[in-house]
């Protein structure tokens, strides 16, 4: 499919258990392993296990297996220049270390070449030391220096929750590059992988960087790369490097350009028409997508808040940049703003585009399912189709 991966698997659990099995203490401070000669031996005693057996699981080549065949090349190597931690308040981390350089160019050089890239949490030193680093500063630093299109984290927490203190909240699935730095202010600072904050700050430091998608989902759901990569909605929770002038909510200045992107999409009856001093009145409703200046597709939303409902309107993209996944990021935004006004659904009205939005969540419904208000607005003689999607 085309896609190039590296892989950076962790080792806390078995570094713990191994320092537990020979009766030494393991000490954390400041969220970081303080990693002394016997705990260094436990990561490297683990690194090495850990590795023989994802190169072995990656070998399996059975028919009839979801591996038949699939003959997937795994290199690993010295890509990670570290640095020590220092002492740090007073508190001496000894072989604990962080990414300093990271030779993205041989990284490059392996996945270019269809294999799968993969490290383990260690650095050297130009001296040749060795150092315990977190795979998620190796994920985050590798990621940035790839300039990587996706960073995916595979966590012990399922995700961010849209109401943080609620554990039965519903996850977040996408948040906003702004709103996420906004939370992770608001949050205590992490000490624990279980912690909020813990993999959010590093999504953070990777969306800054270049990266513009950071995904949190969980291990314990089986399948779970696959459904948060493949599906719409996804299972874990996307940070996103939005940037502001290219996804937006509309001004006043945007009429012309507006009118400008639906107007063909008028003509041919696929949008039904509004006026000029239509979409003036209603502007604040619409989300648009500017691409140096001009505006390449536009969405908008009219709540009908006595039924918990909104209708999702005007949704266009332009020619010249269809199939770049603008509709998606304008209906996430809609969605958002719905959610953000206390709505429990969103619908819309359409007589070509309907496997677009099934395929994205809707459901058909029958006309009288619609809010009172809107119904009595209904052409009955277009036979628009009504799909609905729970929000």
């Amino acid at each position: 499919m085309g896609i190039k991966l590296v892989l950076v698997h962790g080792f806390r659990p078995q570094v713990s258990e191994q320092l537990r099995a020979k009766g030494h203490p393991e000490r954390f401070s400041h969220g970081l392993r303080i990693t002394d000669a016997v705990a260094l031996d436990c990561a490297q005693e683990a690194a090495g296990q850990l590795r023989f057996e994802i190169e072995a699981a990656f070998s399996q080549g059975l028919p009839n297996t979801a591996m038949a065949n699939s003959t997937v090349r795994v290199i690993s190597g010295n890509f990670l220049t570290a640095s020590p931690v220092g002492i740090v308040d007073g508190i001496d981390f000894m072989h604990s270390g962080v990414v300093r350089r990271v030779d993205g160019a041989a990284i490059r050089r392996a996945i270019d070449s269809g294999a799968l890239a993969m490290l383990s949490p260690f650095g050297f030193s130009p001296t040749g030391e060795a150092f315990n680093l977190t795979m998620e500063d190796v994920a985050t630093s590798v990621a940035i220096s790839l300039q990587a299109d996706k960073l995916v984290f595979i966590t012990e927490i399922p995700g961010l929750r849209e109401a943080r203190d609620d554990p039965d909240a519903p996850i977040d699935t996408e948040i906003a590059l702004a709103d996420a730095e906004r939370l992770l202010a608001a949050l205590p600072a992490p000490t624990q992988p279980s912690d909020a904050a813990f993999y959010l700050r590093h999504c953070i430091k990777a969306c800054r960087s270049g990266v513009e998608r950071s995904h949190i989902v969980p291990f314990a759901v089986d399948g779970a790369v696959l459904q948060e990569v493949f599906t719409h909605d996804g299972i874990g929770t996307m940070v996103v490097d939005e940037k502001l002038e290219s996804l937006r909510e509309a001004g006043a200045d945007d009429v012309a350009g507006i009118l400008k992107l639906i107007e063909p999409y008028e003509r041919d009856g696929t949008l039904v028409k509004r006026s000029r001093t239509e979409i003036e009145r209603d502007v604040a409703n619409y989300t648009v997508i500017e691409h140096d200046g001009i505006i390449f597709g536009c969405a908008a939303l009219y709540p009908y808040p006595e039924a918990r409902t909104g209708e999702m309107a005007a949704l266009t993209v332009s020619p010249e940049s269809q199939g770049q996944g603008d509709g998606d990021k304008m209906l996430k935004r809609v969605e958002q703003r719905a959610r953000a006004m206390g709505l429990e659904s969103l619908f819309v009205l359409t007589t070509r585009t309907m496997h677009w939005f099934i395929k994205r969540g809707f459901a058909q419904v029958d006309p009288d399912w619609l809010p009172e208000a809107r119904k009595r607005k209904y052409n009955w003689d277009r036979k628009s189709q009504v799909l609905v999607k729970k929000l």
